[in-house]
C-alpha cells in the first residue's frame, strides 16, 4: 500500500492506494482540486468543511445527471449472434 498526498485547494490530504495507483490518485486529486477551486470562484470562501461538502454534492449531481448508455434488443441479439460465432469458431479448433 502506497500513500500520496492530494492538494485541494491548497491543504494536504494524505491517501492510501494500491501500489501502482499513485500516478491515477494524483490525477484524480488534481481534478478534485480544479472542481474545488471553480467553485470558490463562483461562490466565494467558504469553511472547509462547506467546501468539502458542497464539492461532494456538485460531484454527485454531476455523476447521477449523465446519460445511461441503453441497448437495444437489436444491439443485444448483434452481440448474441457474435459470441455464437466465436464459441463455433474456437469449439472447431
Amino acid at each position: 500500500m502506497s500513500v500520496v498526498s492530494i492538494s485541494i485547494v491548497n491543504k494536504n490530504y494524505p491517501m492510501g492506494c494500491e501500489d501502482g495507483q499513485e500516478g491515477r490518485l494524483i490525477e484524480l486529486g488534481q481534478m478534485i482540486d480544479a472542481r474545488a477551486r471553480q467553485i470558490l470562484d463562483k461562490i466565494g470562501p467558504l469553511p472547509e468543511s462547506s467546501l468539502l461538502a458542497t464539492l461532494c454534492i456538485v460531484l454527485a449531481d454531476e455523476v447521477r445527471s449523465k446519460p445511461v448508455p441503453t441497448v437495444s434488443d437489436a444491439d443485444l441479439r448483434e452481440i448474441l449472434a457474435r459470441i455464437r460465432e466465436i464459441k463455433h469458431k474456437i469449439s472447431q479448433q
